[in-house]
């Protein structure tokens, strides 16, 4: 059979990778297709001094590579997201096929980007886009499709685990910590999108889509970042038997779809407690096979470029197939799609932990429980600590399920006492069992 010919746009970390995986592995990947993949097209702004492109045709023009008529496949790894959406939606008006590891493009622009692909007849395949190395979409789209998936969480950003591994076992502060990440480079100059916990609803909003057969829908969801959290907030988390992790947290309940990004205590003794440094890992819970746990590298050239690589095969295998025929874009056929209401988080129940500091006087823990108790809010644990030399004392509260709601009516009113000094850090408590 023919080759499959492949133009890749972007030579950056992962098209470097992708491409040295192609050309690598060739011999194997030819075996696994029954046809050679072969790289026809190159655009870049500048050629990667990890790859040999000196027989490769290679145009500073990534449009070029769209409208190439010999490439069947379009890799897009330019990232960002309005010239990329103007490149697939360029290359699947051409009829070809797109595979990218772009995760703000699908999950902001995958609902238009798909609905062009099928009435083209071509396929959009975006495995990297979640979870680098680890192959979760094809797990939840293809591996768990006889469940019905009940919940999911992942750690989906590896600055953000890198950032709480070393609070948690240094006893580091935050700031410090990030510093380091970016002169490791796990950082960017503006760490926004990763300590903010943008990047994670991105990977997030896929994920639910695919678990649950709903449109992507990125700006529903509840997104909050780890800056705020202290090192004290780290130690007293241990005290009572708990991590904190950044989680991408998906639940199908009977009012609706939860989707939400926040910081999160997990048991110390949950899997996803002892994912640490830059690792990602997601956690599924289906109704027939119980919970699941997929563990590996979530960015760098060689994993990221694995799960591309993975796509261009899965593409190459299925050329000859029925349009009609193919996996789905997000696991369901798109006319099956569900419109379950994504829960807003006011409506999310689930356990809390209160970081706070109070005045070191008689009555001020009681006025508290009052209000905790006055909102439906039961108790489960509480630390006290003295300051030496000091009025003012750490107050930790960790409560059992309660409405998101109810929590917000305590803190604003506990944040109004005057014995009690700032704000309020609250922190949710998942149970992953």
């Amino acid at each position: 059979m023919k080759p499959v010919k492949v133009g890749i746009c972007g030579l950056g970390t992962v098209g470097s990778g992708t491409f040295n995986i192609l050309r690598n592995n060739a011999e194997e990947i030819t075996r696994r297709v029954g046809r050679s993949i072969v790289v026809e097209q190159i655009g870049a702004r500048q050629v990667n001094p990890t790859c040999d492109t000196t027989d490769i045709n290679t145009t500073g023009d990534i449009f070029e590579v769209a409208n190439n008529p010999d490439i069947d496949i379009v890799v897009e790894l330019i990232g960002g997201t309005s010239v990329a959406r103007e490149l697939v939606l360029t290359a699947i008006e051409n009829g070809k096929h797109v595979v990218t590891a772009n995760k703000a493009l699908i999950a902001e622009y995958g609902n238009e980007i798909f609905a062009k692909a099928q009435a083209k007849g071509v396929m959009v395949a975006f495995e990297a886009a979640v979870a680098g190395g680890i192959p979760i979409i094809k797990m939840l789209r293809e591996g768990l499709s006889s469940n019905k998936i009940e919940w999911l969480a992942g750690i989906i950003n590896g600055t953000g685990n890198f950032i709480m591994t070393e609070m948690s076992e240094k006893g580091r502060a935050f700031d410090d910590v990030l510093k380091e990440a970016q002169e490791l480079g796990y950082a960017e100059a503006d760490p926004t999108f990763d300590v903010e916990g943008i990047d994670a609803a991105h990977k997030l909003t896929i994920l639910a889509s695919i678990a649950y057969g709903i449109p992507l829908q990125f700006e529903k969801t509840y997104t909050e970042g780890i800056s705020r959290i202290t090192a004290e907030d780290v130690s007293f988390a241990s005290e009572l038997g708990y991590s904190i992790k950044h989680l991408g947290v998906a639940r199908r309940t009977k009012a609706g779809v939860e989707l939400r990004v926040h910081p999160t205590l997990i048991s110390q003794k949950a899997l996803l407690a002892n994912v640490n440094g830059v690792m990602n890992a997601v956690m599924v819970k289906g109704d027939a096979v119980g919970p699941t746990l997929t563990y590996g590298a979530g960015a760098g050239a060689m994993p990221t470029g694995s799960s591309v690589v993975a796509d261009i095969i899965d593409v190459a295998r299925t050329l000859t197939a029925d349009p009609t025929n193919r996996v789905p874009h997000l696991a369901f056929q798109s006319d099956q799609l569900s419109d379950a209401q994504i829960l807003p988080m006011d409506e999310i129940e689930c356990g809390f932990f209160l970081n706070m500091t109070i005045q070191d006087r008689a009555g001020v823990l009681a006025n508290i429980t009052q209000i905790l108790s006055t909102n439906g809010i039961s108790i489960e644990s509480v630390i006290q600590r003295e300051r030496e030399g000091s009025d003012l004392v750490p107050l930790v509260v960790m409560t059992h399920d309660v409405k998101e709601r109810n929590m917000n009516a305590a803190i604003a009113a506990i944040e109004a006492l005057p014995d009690v000094a700032g704000s309020v850090q609250r922190i949710r408590v998942e149970n992953l069992a």
